[in-house]
């Protein structure tokens, strides 16, 4: 019998070939290896490359390198060609889409080859490289951001009127990339924005959500969730499809023995789901510096259809591995009320862990550096607990793959990892059962059990009859089912754990984390006060104002240095500074009404004071409280004579944010809010004294419109649940003053712009427990103006009572855990103060100013720093030359 030839198929070019099984075709064809490439090179191998290629080659090559756009006519050369090429438009058929599209693909090439160049000098230089792990990033839209970096905001301008558009109707076009939900993902947002223009070689690691968490639709006051196909056309991302991780999940665990005659773990059989990057360049402000953003996505590893089964009449079951494997990457947060929804989280975590760090390890054994030397050229920084599987998976790698001891592997993970808290609430930090992950990741939950072993053992030495504390700290919580408290592992895993604020970091030492205090001492735990970066958040959100506090201060040099703002304080008494400040913020009011009218069909008076509420909706942020203020607002404005209602101020009432699929106490406060607002509005007796707004979909864009517009701010959490808050710190950048609780940075807001210039109110962090304590054990009673409140909601005033049955039980009867009974006599009290000083329009503007003067250490180039000095030990990377100038200020 002749013997089979193998044949070797070639690899397909995009998706890699599927295994042939079963009867059909010929035995002996192979399925191709699908090949990793090593992209980029070490500083060393550019070097031998780079003198490999003859001078005439490299001549040429330089004498057509593409370059960037410096002037208008350059501009539209470039988006014009684009338009016509890239997208097949022409003259006649380019709308503001097309516009938008050609203006960011122009821009885009600009970033590509200043992104390119800061990639090579990085790895020439071969210094200690950050890498943030976020499971959110809530980049907003990227044309406008991109134009005020590069510093050509002004020449795309002209160039877009020229051709016939109007810059914020293009600017308009752009989806927001749906990357995030909250305060979490938009720090992430800052801190690579921070980063870039402090010249930090730095990556940031997440996933490539296909619909992020979900579009937001209010229908008839509820909110709805649909699919936010934010992916249409993203101009901003390149598809990376040579960098593609096989990324396991499932299977076994046996011992073998390798040829050294060590025993060695191998993690075998499961199923391998692949991870495609895709990279998202960020610019940093006033430098060519641009680093880079990757995002996983997932794909089956036999390509997106299996023709085997679908030749053999298995139609569904032929995409059936694809589509398992895309859910992976296609919401964020799942809903995790279903037991599958569990397990899709964990996969999502895993899935991006591993792909990250399979990068980071690559991108080091280029060096060809010893693995001692691994914490002194990586730092990675997990943005709270999500990404705490980096940790057992580093160890996995190092133990598994590259053969280091457990000991030595060990001691590089500790030195590697930092670990930032954003939660003291204990019911908020995550842990997974230990079934769940025996199933979807054995040799992960082996790692995880020989280091709490190890862990415990330490312990018990340092404190050998005190068995409740190894209760305590374990790792693993013995409960049923027995579950991994991933906090714990993050705290044990990292030299450095912090918190976001000063009230916070307090928080996390004296109660989730007091134990290991105890055992670690207090250096391992430092605080990092969140912090926002002011090129968005006052140069691009709010243009006139930024573009006057330059003109008072010399120039824009207070973008990348904002204590600089404190200089504005002596312009308290420039009669035509203060007007113009004025009529920026009436101006910013007059947008955001024209805005509700247009989205909602509320008309509001621009002259109102604007009172706003924007963020995730969850009960320890209390929109309850809020909007329960309002309807006690709307009762008392009921009950007065025409004349005094004439003496009253105006109020705009806004709010804005997502709930949770699966939280219905959450939904709850949105048809609250939304209830009252179908009330109050049409009553001819309140007219403009009160309106009710809820904003749709809320996220970054929207925020550039409200923040800016703001009279007042609510950040009036329960004292001691907040972690910092950044929105507080967007708000008073722009000139709104704040009402808020003693939480989180609203402490620090206060010790910086005086207490002159806040409005606080409530209990304060240490009376929390004892007031939830009499609740249950003491004497409960109900603040009379609430119960005031709850009769007229009981009475139907505002729709179905028995919709808003739940939240009013849960103050009234289930002991009210938010505080907002005890709460809510101050909050009104000061909501009346706050009413009063709006009358006096000159000195409510001078606390305006005082307070922007005085926010310059809110900045996240603050932290960057802070991070960079105290836990990272990592340098900037500045360009040859400096900074290459300023960007200006257009």
């Amino acid at each position: 019998m002749a013997t089979t030839t193998i044949r070797q198929r070639k690899p397909s070019t995009s998706a890699p070939i599927s295994d042939l099984k079963g009867p059909v075709g010929p035995e002996g064809i192979s399925r191709p290896k699908h090949k990793r490439t090593a992209t980029g090179f070490g500083p060393g191998e550019i070097k031998s490359v780079e003198s490999s290629i003859p001078e005439g080659q490299r001549a040429a090559w330089r004498k057509h390198s593409a370059q960037g756009f410096t002037t208008k006519e350059q501009f539209e050369d470039e988006a014009v060609r684009h338009i016509e090429t890239t997208l097949a438009r022409s003259l006649f058929n380019c709308d503001e889409l097309a516009a938008y599209s050609g203006t960011a693909l122009a821009f885009r090439d600009r970033l590509v080859i200043e992104w390119n160049r800061t990639q090579q000098r990085q790895s020439f230089a071969d210094q200690k490289r950050v890498y943030y792990l976020s499971l959110e990033f809530l980049m907003g839209r990227a044309m406008d951001n991109a134009m005020l970096n590069v510093g050509m905001k002004d020449a795309a301008r002209a160039g877009l009127n020229e051709l016939g558009f109007n810059m914020e109707d293009v600017i308009s076009q752009e989806h927001d990339a749906a990357l995030g939900n909250g305060g979490l993902g938009r720090l992430a947002a800052c801190f690579l924005d921070s980063m870039a223009t402090m010249n930090f070689p730095a990556w940031g690691y997440g996933l490539r959500y296909r619909y992020g968490i979900f579009k937001q639709e209010i229908v008839d006051g509820f909110q709805v969730e649909v699919p936010d196909y934010w992916l249409d056309f993203n101009p901003w991302e390149f598809p990376r499809h040579d960098v593609t991780v096989d990324i396991q999940f499932y299977g076994y665990v046996s011992r073998k023995t390798d040829e050294n005659g060590k025993s060695v773990a191998v993690w075998e059989g499961g199923e391998i789901v692949d991870a495609v990057a895709f990279d998202v360049p960020i610019p940093g402000y006033g430098t060519p510096t641009t680093n880079n953003l990757r995002l996983w996505s997932s794909q089956a590893s036999k390509g997106e259809f299996d023709f085997q089964k679908f030749n053999s009449g298995n139609y569904e079951g032929s995409v059936a591995d694809q589509q398992r494997a895309e859910t992976i990457s296609a919401v964020l947060y799942p809903n995790e009320n279903f037991e599958t929804g569990k397990e899709l989280r964990l996969k999502q975590q895993y899935f991006w862990c591993a792909a990250s760090l399979f990068d980071i390890v690559r991108r080091f054994k280029k060096g060809k550096k010893a693995w001692s030397t691994f914490p002194e050229n990586v730092a990675i920084q997990l943005n709270d607990t999500h990404p705490t599987l980096a940790i057992v998976e580093l160890q996995r790698i190092l133990v598994d793959l590259e053969g280091l001891g457990w000991d030595e592997a060990w001691n590089i993970v500790i030195n590697t990892f930092g670990y930032t808290n954003h939660t003291v609430m204990p019911e908020a930090l995550e842990k997974w059962s230990v079934p769940l992950m025996q199933n979807l990741l054995p040799r992960h939950l082996q790692i995880v059990y020989e280091v709490n072993a190890r862990f415990l053992q330490m312990v018990e030495k340092k404190f050998p009859k005190d068995r409740d504390l190894l209760t305590r700290v374990s790792i693993i919580e013995e409960t049923q089912p027995k579950m991994v408290r991933m906090a714990h592992l993050a705290t044990i895993g990292s030299h450095k754990v912090n918190g976001v604020a000063e009230l916070h970091s307090d928080l996390i030492r004296t109660t989730i984390f007091k134990d290991f205090v105890t055992i670690y001492g207090p250096d391992k735990f430092t605080n990092v006060t969140n912090g926002i970066t002011p090129r968005r958040w006052l140069h691009q959100a709010n243009p006139r104002l930024s573009e006057l506090i330059a003109s008072k201060l010399g120039g824009y040099d207070f973008l990348t240095d904002l204590t600089k703002l404190n200089k504005l304080e002596t312009f308290l008494d420039d009669k035509a500074f203060k007007k113009e400040w004025q009529e920026i913020k009436y101006a910013n009011k007059v947008r955001l009404a024209q805005y509700i009218q247009k989205t909602t069909g509320v008309s509001v008076n621009p002259k109102a004071l604007f009172d706003i509420q924007v963020k995730r909706i969850h009960e320890y942020k209390r929109q309850q409280l809020n909007i329960l203020g309002v309807i006690h607002r709307y009762l008392t404005i009921k009950a007065m004579s025409p004349e005094e209602r004439k003496k009253l101020a105006p109020r705009v009432s806004i709010f804005g944010g997502k709930a949770a699929p699966g939280y219905w106490m959450a939904k709850t406060i949105i048809h609250l809010v939304c209830a009252v607002g179908e009330v109050v509005n049409k009553d001819k007796d309140v007219g403009d004294l009160l309106k009710v707004v809820y904003v749709e979909d809320y996220n970054v864009s929207k925020a550039e419109i409200l923040t800016p517009a703001s009279d007042i701010s609510e950040h009036i959490s329960t004292a001691g649940t907040e972690a910092s808050g950044t929105s507080n710190m967007k708000f008073v950048l722009n000139g709104g003053l704040v009402i808020g609780t003693c939480d989180g940075a609203n402490i620090e807001i206060t010790r910086e712009i005086g207490d002159s210039n806040i409005f606080l109110f409530g209990n304060l962090a240490e009376d929390v427990e004892d007031l939830r304590h009499a609740h249950h054990y003491g004497s409960f009673q109900l603040d009379p103006d609430l119960a005031k409140v709850f009769s007229a909601i009981k009475s139907g005033t505002f729709g179905d009572a028995g919709r808003f049955a739940a939240l009013c039980d849960s103050i009234t009867d289930h002991g009210d855990y938010y505080l907002v009974s005890d709460d809510f006599a101050s909050y009104i009290q000061t909501h009346g103060l706050i009413d009063e000083a709006f009358k006096d329009q000159d000195a409510w503007l001078e606390k305006c100013i005082t307070s922007v003067s005085r926010m310059g250490f809110f900045s996240s180039d603050r932290c960057i720093d802070q991070y960079a000095e105290e836990i990272w030990n990592a340098e900037p990377l500045p360009p040859d030359g400096g900074a290459n100038g300023k960007a200006n200020g257009s």
